[in-house]
């Protein structure tokens, strides 16, 4: 491959969409579809990665990477090995109540590290499995594609996630049962309400949705009002399977905004917060930003440049009141594309120009950090993580085509749950 710097936008945006598709071609099991949480020796299988893998398969189809027959073939067996593995409470099966464990073994599919039965992983799963759904509409294994989409989402069991004060845990664990705590605050978790709420056999309350939102917070934060949520991340999952253009629930008629709005503000506000620098961290700017959860340096405490410097790891880092230690992740200014195309473009421009070193094989690394250099421009994440690369594909298909968004704004159940929410107006009318 060539430089990546003197392509024109069209042809960098490919190059790198491709070079992120071809994380899951590579780190997938092929005799059961699961997909590598992060390209490490070793590394477990994450289900949320594995729903990002599923619905990454219709835009290779869309994009010719990938012959039609092969993505439904991949589905399938992704689909069945779903279905069929083991479902119950024992410490090492796969999943639970139609949930699946956070990590599983790539090989048997068992769950591993002792793990939580995760709700929004499992959304996040089940979101790419209802686009393979959504996609694959002719005869033949498409068909078996469909009945599986619809048997999967229809197993899971979200009501028994919720308790009698409306709120929805975070997840379960055989040993000690349900997380002692739930979801506050906006954040990532919009598409696991959508879903729960829409499902026709274990459907959560509509009053667990309106509990969430009453924990959202409002703020003016840098000169823009904005629902608040600290990582990037937070405010892209959700979007990468809901347009949110133009529909708005009771939250944002109040506020007279979109949950896409929302997030085009939050995303001037990283940049402002980047420009400011407040911290004085080396590299921050107007075209370098994109704080949120990943890989980090995890040092102990140190001196640089005269001052005390702490680095947290993996760490869900925020913008404006942190953690923050300098750390921006790689991917995220190309992933907020349907948001702000000449930001996010300028921005990854500016990382390829100045920090080569963050993007091999097309793929973007986890976490860079400037600031700690010691001589070799920064620390710089090992290898690469699956969910940055899912993400990455589907979201610049979302700005290039809006294939998701049309898939998923087409399925009944999420239309249901949508309505179930209160979310009215644009396009949920037609």
């Amino acid at each position: 491959m060539g430089p990546l710097v003197g392509l024109g936008d069209d042809a960098l945006i490919s190059r790198l969409q491709r070079g992120a598709f071809n994380y899951i071609l590579r780190y997938c099991n092929a005799e059961n579809g699961l997909v590598a949480d992060t390209s490490r020796k070793e590394s477990p299988c994450s289900i949320a990665v594995v729903g990002f893998a599923l619905a990454c398969y219709p835009v290779a189809v869309e994009n010719g990477w990938m012959a039609r027959s092969t993505a439904v073939a991949r589905t399938l067996k992704t689909l069945r090995f779903l279905w069929n593995t083991r479902q119950g409470n024992q410490p090492d099966a796969t999943g639970y109540k139609g949930f699946y464990y956070h990590f599983l073994d790539m090989k048997t599919g068992r769950r591993v590290w002792q793990c939580e039965l995760s709700l929004i992983d499992t959304a996040l799963l089940i979101a790419g499995v209802l686009t393979a759904g959504c996609y694959f509409d002719g005869v033949g294994d498409e068909a078996e594609v469909r009945s599986l989409s619809d048997v999967l989402y229809q197993r899971v069991d979200w009501r028994w996630a919720q308790d009698d004060t409306q709120g929805v845990t975070q997840g379960w664990k055989p040993e000690c049962g349900f997380l002692h705590y739930g979801w506050q605050g906006y954040n990532e978790a919009a598409i696991l309400y959508v879903l729960g709420l829409a499902s026709p056999t274990h459907p959560l309350t509509a009053e667990s949705y309106a509990t969430w939102t009453v924990t959202y917070q409002w703020e003016n934060m840098l000169g823009r009002d904005v629902l608040y949520s600290g990582p990037l991340f937070t405010h892209l999952f959700s979007h990468a399977w809901l347009d949110f253009r133009g529909i708005q629930d009771g939250f944002m008629r109040e506020k007279r905004s979109d949950y896409f709005e929302n997030t085009c503000n939050t995303i001037a506000v990283h940049r402002e917060y980047a420009a400011r620098n407040p911290h004085g961290f080396q590299g921050y700017g107007p075209n370098f930003w994109g704080i949120t959860a990943g890989d980090g340096p995890d040092d102990p405490d140190i001196r640089l440049h005269r001052r005390d410097r702490r680095f947290f790891g993996y760490m869900a880092r925020g913008v404006p009141y942190g953690p923050d230690d300098g750390t921006i992740s790689t991917w995220a200014m190309l992933a907020t594309l349907p948001f702000g195309a000449q930001a996010a473009l300028d921005g990854t421009r500016h990382l390829l120009a100045n920090y080569a070193q963050v993007c091999t094989d097309d793929r973007f690394s986890s976490g860079l950090n400037p600031t700690l250099d010691r001589g070799d421009g920064g620390w710089l994440s090992e290898g690469w993580y699956g969910l940055d690369q899912g993400l990455l594909v589907v979201m610049i298909e979302n700005a290039r085509t809006g294939l998701l968004w049309r898939l998923l704004s087409g399925c009944p159940y999420i239309r249901t749950g949508l309505k179930r929410a209160g979310f009215a107006n644009g396009w949920l009318t037609a």
